[in-house]
């Protein structure tokens, strides 16, 4: 029994040993896999960036032409990426004073001037938000042995932001040239040297967008059943034209929609989303309306190193609709003003400024314009935007010297009340609410305070809704319940009192 027991355990460590060995091996094959294949790229960036996700930055390459070795595309695009992903890694190490990445991305030599200057930086607790939002390289030399490139990077336009003890010191958007020498080293483009040989201030010049179309009379649509969802499973085209005949045999000329920001696709806009947006500029048409789009809805982040995503989402959007016949205008952001005090105010602006330059670098015929939620924020960027829209849901007897205020502040566009509008809601919520002759009485005097000052307007809306997402005004019944009847047509399809006062006509 003793001599079975001992040949047991005999056999249970021969089998460990082997075991053993076969794990050292195959760790050993792995370990020579790797190396010989090399790591996975992604892998490799400790800062774990996904450059197609985080950083797309406009890029035109000027000339491939070159002394040297002809260069292929696959040599090409591993450049471009590692270049693109260079000066991301340099935004996020100036934003936050660390040197996460720069090693990836930067010779040793290159590495010296960026650790002095964010000692230099932390030693003056000064941080510099910063992104480039165009690029237009040009390979000047590609070695023969392939490990070593010069480019030309003309016309780089960079927007930048200086803090210190976070009060902004400078900010200003500056177009340059660099010169860049790039050496291939364990797999990756590293920036060897990095020298601006020029820079100046980067001011945009456009032409004002057209404004000769006819008085806007117009009311901000969703379908009844689709609420701030207007493009997705219940997307009905026969509801929307059916709608669209409504709005036009009212005496109303054009109509506000949304584009939501993530639903599109955010920086990769869905075709299929497009299509459908199309597809209801279509309807419009056919009705004779206008349209006015207002983009980037449910979207409230304005961080500089996410500009380039936004502007590939805008870029899609305007460059595809630009030529369509029912487009009226471009509205960039909807009530941007009211994520001053979460988003920061100077980060909100930039970011609109911003913003309009990219839509009217796309589509310089139409005209642009924010769509404010109050009087008081109209003249910031008046001078940028072509038609100057404001919300109103305050004291009607304040709105005429409201008015007149503005178009002494803004005395050269036109004014579009955008939205306005008053709940019919009085119930169980909220008991001492306003009454379908309430908001027939309230359209009737503020469609006479839109003819005394010859505004153009945009109602809101259409119809009562039978249910009002929670993103829009939460889970509070009395908001949500007063929210669902702003229509001038009821839940169950029946023109309301105000429908006599949806014109002013």
């Amino acid at each position: 029994m003793r001599g079975i027991n001992r040949n047991i355990v005999r056999s249970v460590l021969v089998l460990s040993y082997i075991a053993l060995i076969i794990f050292i091996l195959f760790g050993i094959s792995s370990v020579y896999s790797y190396l010989n294949t090399g790591a996975d790229r992604s892998s490799m960036l400790r800062t774990e960036i996904k450059k197609i996700d985080q950083y797309l930055p406009q890029l035109e390459w000027a000339s491939l032409k070159n002394e040297g070795r002809v260069m292929d595309d696959q040599t090409l695009y591993a450049i471009q990426n590692d270049y693109l992903d260079a000066w991301y890694v340099k935004h996020v190490a100036f934003k936050t004073n660390t040197l996460t990445g720069i090693n990836d991305y930067y010779t040793k030599t290159a590495r010296k001037n960026i650790i002095e200057f964010i000692e230099q930086n932390n030693d003056k607790n000064i941080s510099v938000v910063s992104t480039t939002l165009r690029h237009h390289p040009s390979l000047d030399f590609f070695s023969e042995d392939g490990k070593l490139a010069v480019i030309t990077d003309k016309d780089v336009v960079e927007y930048k932001r200086i803090y210190q003890d976070e009060t902004i010191l400078l900010e200003n958007t500056e177009k340059s040239t660099y010169k860049i020498i790039l050496l291939l080293e364990d797999g990756l483009w590293r920036i060897r040297h990095m020298i601006k040989e020029e820079s100046v201030d980067n001011k945009n010049k456009f032409e004002p967008a057209s404004n000769n179309f006819k008085a806007i009379k117009g009311i901000n649509y969703y379908p009844q059943d689709s609420p701030w969802d207007m493009f997705g499973d219940k997307y009905d085209t026969s509801i929307i034209e059916k709608d669209f005949k409504i709005i036009k045999n009212s005496g109303l000329n054009s109509i506000r929609i949304f584009v939501p920001y993530e639903d599109f696709g955010k920086a990769h806009v869905k075709p299929e989303k497009l299509t459908k947006l199309k597809k209801i500029l279509d309807l419009a048409e056919s009705e004779n309306l206008k349209v006015v789009l207002t983009l980037f809805d449910f979207f409230g982040d304005y961080s500089v190193l996410n500009w380039t995503l936004n502007q590939h989402h805008a870029s899609a959007i305007v460059s595809s609709l630009k030529d369509h016949k029912a487009l009226l205008g471009w509205d960039i952001k909807n009530e941007p003003n009211l994520d001053f005090e979460s988003r920061g105010k100077t980060n909100v602006i930039a970011w609109l400024d911003n913003m309009i330059d990219l839509v009217k670098s796309v589509d310089s015929i139409h005209p642009v314009t924010i769509g404010w939620s109050n009087t008081q924020s109209t003249s910031i960027l008046k001078d940028k935007v072509d038609i100057v829209s404001f919300h109103y849901y305050e004291d009607l007897d304040k709105l005429d010297t409201a008015i007149k205020t503005m178009k002494t502040e803004i005395p050269n566009k036109p004014l579009v009340l955008q939205e306005f509008g008053i709940s019919s809601y009085n119930g169980l919520w909220k008991p001492f609410g306003s009454s379908d002759e309430d908001q027939a009485n309230y359209h009737k005097k503020i469609q006479e305070i839109i003819a005394l000052n010859n505004l153009h307007f945009m109602s809101w809306t259409l119809y009562d809704f039978n249910d009002i997402p929670t993103d829009v005004v939460g889970r509070l019944p009395w908001r949500k319940k007063a929210q669902e009847h702003y229509g001038f047509i009821n839940k169950n399809g029946e023109n309301k009192p105000a429908f006599k006062y949806i014109s002013k006509e």
